[in-house]
Order: structure tokens, then C-alpha cells, then sequence
């Protein structure tokens, strides 16, 4: 479950103004999706609830590079992508998990998740090897570094070039860490925006994706043609 914050009186209004498409109601100027996108938190006011001060920045910093802006659609910090890490990892997300052994970190991929690690711990122990590593090579951490070295230092972690053992990590490689980053990133941008992230379903927008629709099926059989109709959340708001 998801933790909830204090709903302010601006964005409970704004909360009923996204109801009103579906009761045939609309407010000029103002479209549902835009209405969305004004009611999910502020990234920049936002306090995260399970990264601390100090990893905070690098979630920041590394869901930017993994999903930036300059692409086609839009980029994981304008649709809190990390809100969604944070919010998901104090919750279920981070902490339920078949975690009886025994575990052998060797093993294949067929063999499924061998690391006696929660996804919370995961995180705690990557980030730390890896702001150690860069502090090594680089002299900075990595929310610091120019965004051509944080590709670099990712492409590093995806490629297992960045010895975790060396900083006293001696079970989770930079491998394991970085698939976990990379899958949870991509969960929160094309995720439903109730569990935090793809504010304002910009990312399903961006896709023409029609979101939890009760139905479309008169339009997959149809190559080609661009679907008319927004996104809606599992919410109800629509794009």
C-alpha cells in the first residue's frame, strides 16, 4: 500500500475538477490531463519517505540520465519517475519478498533472484559502492558529475566494470544493482499514476496508450491509425 500525504484544499479541487470529463462537465482552458498533471506532487517539493539526503540526489541525477528529457516524450524527472522509486520502496515494493536461502549469486539467470537482499537493501548498499566509486575515479559524486560521465558511469554499472567488492560489497554487484534501477525506472514511467509516477499519464500520452480503458478492442486490429481517445488511470482521471 502505498503511503498517503495531507491533501491540500487547492489540490483536493483540483481532484474534482479531473471528475468532471466523466460526468460530461469540462472547464475551459483547463483539459483533464492537465488537471492530473497539477494535482500529482511536486518533484521539487517533494520529501522523500525511504531514500535519505544523501541518495536522494543520485536517484535524481540517475533516473535523469536513464530516461532524459531531450528524448521524444518525456523524461523520468517530468513525470516523478523517482517519487514513484521512493514511495514504492517504503512500501511492498522494497520490503516483501521470498527471502529463505540458500542463495548462490553464481547462479544463472534461469535460476531467478539469488540475492539475500531486500530491494530496500539493494539500493542502500548500490548507491553507497557506487557514490564510492565515483568518489574514487571521479573525485565527485555522482549527482555532481557532468551528464556525459553519469552516462558513462552507468554504461559501467550495466557493463559489470565497477568492482562493488573494492567498497566493502561483497554479495550485490554493480550488475544486479543497475538491472534493479533500470526495471524500477521504467516501472514508474509507464506504471498507472496511482502508484506515483507518469504524472499526468504523459508517458502513456506520449505512446498513445489508452490506459485502463474497459475497452478498446475495436482499435487493435487497426495498423496504422493514430487512436483518438486519451488515457484513463486506474484512478479514473483521464489524459
Amino acid at each position: 500500500m502505498l503511503l498517503s500525504k495531507p491533501t491540500s484544499r487547492r489540490k483536493f479541487l483540483l481532484s474534482s475538477l479531473i471528475a468532471l470529463p466523466a460526468l460530461g462537465v469540462t472547464v475551459k482552458g483547463l483539459s483533464a490531463a492537465m488537471a492530473a498533471d497539477m494535482v500529482a506532487p511536486s518533484l521539487e517539493g517533494y520529501s522523500p519517505t525511504f531514500f535519505s539526503p544523501v541518495e536522494w540526489p543520485f536517484i535524481l541525477s540517475a533516473c535523469d540520465r536513464l530516461i532524459p528529457s531531450e528524448g521524444r516524450g518525456p523524461g523520468a524527472l517530468e513525470t516523478n519517475v523517482p517519487i514513484f522509486l521512493d514511495q514504492q520502496l517504503a512500501s511492498d515494493l522494497g520490503s516483501e519478498i521470498y527471502l529463505e536461502g540458500p542463495f548462490d549469486v553464481k547462479a544463472p539467470a534461469t535460476m531467478g533472484y539469488q540475492l539475500p537482499y531486500l530491494p530496500q537493501e539493494i539500493y542502500h548498499k548500490g548507491i553507497a559502492a557506487t557514490e564510492a566509486w565515483c568518489q574514487a575515479t571521479h573525485g565527485k559524486r555522482f549527482a555532481l558529475l557532468d551528464a556525459a560521465t553519469q552516462d558513462q558511469v552507468l554504461k559501467q554499472l550495466q557493463a559489470g566494470e565497477v568492482n562493488f567488492a573494492a567498497y566493502g560489497e561483497d554479495i550485490l554487484n554493480c550488475k544486479a544493482f543497475f538491472s534493479e534501477l533500470l526495471n524500477h525506472t521504467r516501472q514508474g514511467y509507464m506504471a498507472d499514476p496511482i502508484y506515483g509516477g507518469n504524472k499526468g499519464m504523459k508517458a502513456w500520452i506520449a505512446i498513445g496508450f489508452p490506459g485502463a480503458r474497459a475497452s478498446y478492442l475495436e482499435w487493435v486490429a487497426q495498423h496504422n491509425v493514430q487512436y483518438p481517445l486519451g488515457p484513463v488511470s486506474l484512478s479514473g482521471d483521464r489524459g
